[in-house]
């Protein structure tokens, strides 16, 4: 029998999936896949006729097409999706299949979610005008959706409605507004879409965690339509400890605090607010803030160790505790069984265990990362060592004895025959020249241009960042068609100008050698306030097999040391369209400090 893979290895293969398909695409098959469970459990179980509740995943396929759809043909995908919601909403009435509630009532899953990504599609790609319309459409069919698959008018209670109308609000607002701060494309970089690139970089850090709690909100959001309105306070509470969860890794101790705070407000405004019942709550706390609190501990032990995250963490095993007996099921208030109790504190600490346990591995983990790349590190720089002791030994201390030798021989024959010393000083002068080339060439390769020999550009002094990176671009000799956009100033400092082109060649080296499919690639190269920001991008999908020849590895580490000398930032992986991103930022007063040191 196959043994199963370890859990490194499966992890790695999840997120290199979850990487080729996209998260959006990840995220709507699972969706389509939980729904697909639900529907066949509902369809085959006592309750009602069978088999009739197989007639909503006609609509649920057609929604997840046009979910995939909508991340190649925005507006057409879009228009599809509305038609798809009214159709699907007439086969239910005319079938008299019973749909089931998500986040909006007789709506599923699927639907929500395909619906958020085509709005979100929709309004980042698309012209104003249109993405207005098929918004404005896609809503239009959302509505149709949530009220037309009631039997009648009067099924519609009005707490649910409003419940679905500020639902469906907040949900439009989080696919449109993320979607208008990344519309612009321009070269000028946005210091909000900055921002908002560095979380979402967190959030793709986290995206097991953010899969756990979005299912569980879905569910949330269910019993809050149960609750009339009720839940609603504990649903605000499920959203921030999630919110708290995915940002933890910034600030895992502060994050710990926060989110025993918000278990708190909960677990003592949920006995007023009447719940036990209509809203599952195991051991008294919501499955939301469960998987919030689980995910908090794993990042705080993972970045701190268990040995000073303990205090905090028995703090909020206090909190849950608190919960428990507060919220308890029994019609007389709280929980006092010895029995339940201890049941409750035993799984407690079996999640408790498992959550500390995952942040330890993780932790281990990143201490071995840590230790490879530096030794990674430690190594080309080795390498690079031995490769400047070999170009002294082998170029210039040839000359240089060889310079010694004809002056010695001219010495000694200058008074025997002055004839002899004339071609011998002539003979220095050559070897002279010689030498002071070999040794710029080795000054070059010492400031950071490519090493010499590797192409006709990499012998040349970089003098003028502007002209150099045209002259990169067009020699295209990385064999991808490159656009650029170039706002240089001419007193740049001339370290970070051979960082900076140095930068800019190897990664349009790796365009070449990585994207095999890329057909575009662009460069930006900008000054903006205090620092020389890069970019360079390219629109290749397909993961390349390995280079001829194979690859050292060493580029990226390359890059990182040479933006770390002049205390600058490094960002490399995989942009919002599926090519390979990346961007530098490098100080301009770091260049002038390091130039005034030599």
């Amino acid at each position: 029998m196959t043994a199963a893979p370890p859990p490194d290895k499966l992890y790695a293969r999840t997120a290199a999936l979850v990487r080729r398909i996209g998260v959006p695409s990840a995220v709507l098959f699972a969706a389509l896949l939980f729904d697909v469970v639900f529907t066949t459990q509902a369809a085959l179980d006592d309750n009602g006729p069978k088999f009739v509740d197989f007639g909503l995943l006609p609509g649920m396929f057609a929604m997840t097409a046009c979910g995939v759809w909508a991340q190649k043909r925005a507006a057409v995908a879009g228009v599809t999706g509305a038609a798809v919601l009214v159709f699907s909403t007439l086969f239910i009435h005319a079938f008299r299949v019973p749909p089931y509630s998500s986040v909006l009532p007789k709506v599923t899953i699927t639907e929500v979610v395909a619906g958020v990504l085509m709005v979100y599609f929709v309004a980042r790609r698309a012209r104003a005008g249109v993405a207005f319309c098929v918004v404005s459409v896609l809503v239009v069919g959302c509505l149709v959706a949530v009220f037309g698959r009631y039997s009648g008018v009067g099924d519609i209670d009005g707490g649910t409605a409003t419940q679905a109308l500020v639902f469906g609000l907040l949900l439009l607002a989080g696919a449109v507004v993320p979607a208008i701060t990344l519309r612009d494309r321009s070269p000028k970089a946005d210091p909000r879409t900055r921002k908002l690139q560095r979380v979402n970089e967190l959030a793709m850090g986290q995206w097991p965690l953010i899969g756990l709690l979005g299912f569980a909100l879905l569910f949330e959001f269910g019993y809050t339509y149960s609750s009339n309105a009720r839940g609603f306070p504990i649903l605000f509470c499920s959203l921030v400890a999630a919110v708290i969860a995915v940002l933890s890794p910034r600030r895992p101790a502060d994050a710990l605090l926060g989110i025993g705070g918000i278990l708190l407000i909960s677990a003592v405004v949920t006995p007023f607010l009447h719940l036990r019942y209509d809203y599952p709550m195991p051991g008294g706390v919501p499955f939301v803030q469960v998987i919030a609190a689980m995910g908090v501990i794993v990042n705080v032990t993972r970045a701190r160790g268990l040995s000073q995250s303990w205090p905090r963490i028995g703090l909020l095993s206090a909190v849950v505790a608190l919960g428990a007996i507060l919220n308890s099921d029994r019609p007389e208030g709280l929980q006092t069984d010895p029995q339940t109790l201890s049941v409750l504190a035993f799984a407690a600490a079996l999640l408790l265990g498992i959550s500390i346990a995952v942040g330890l591995m993780l932790r281990s983990r990143d201490s071995e990362r840590t230790t490879v790349v530096q030794s990674a590190v430690a190594d080309a720089q080795t390498a690079e060592r031995m490769a400047l002791a070999r170009e002294l030994h082998d170029v210039v201390a040839h000359h240089v004895t060889g310079i010694v030798v004809q002056a010695q021989a001219a010495r000694m024959m200058a008074e025997q025959n002055p004839q002899i010393a004339v071609e011998a000083m002539g003979r220095i002068e050559n070897a002279g020249v010689e030498a002071l080339a070999a040794m710029r060439r080795l000054v070059r390769s010492m400031r950071g241009d490519a090493p010499a020999g590797s192409s006709e550009f990499s012998e040349q002094a970089t003098t003028d960042l502007g002209a150099d990176l045209r002259k990169l671009v067009e020699s295209a000799n990385h064999g991808v068609p490159t656009s650029m956009h170039l706002d240089l100033p001419p007193d740049l400092p001339h370290e970070v100008g051979r960082s900076a082109l140095r930068l800019v060649q190897e990664s349009l080296t790796n365009v070449g050698k990585h994207a095999s499919d890329a057909t575009d690639a662009f460069v930006l190269a900008e000054v903006n306030g205090a620092e020389l920001h890069l970019r360079v991008t390219d629109n290749g999908h397909v993961t390349a097999r390995r280079p001829a020849g194979g690859s050292g590895g060493y580029g990226l580490v390359g890059m990182r040391e040479r933006v770390a000398l002049l205390k600058g930032r490094l960002s490399a992986g995989r942009g919002p369209d599926g090519g390979w991103r990346v961007e530098a930022w490098l100080p301009l007063a770091a260049g002038e400090d390091t130039e005034g040191d030599e």
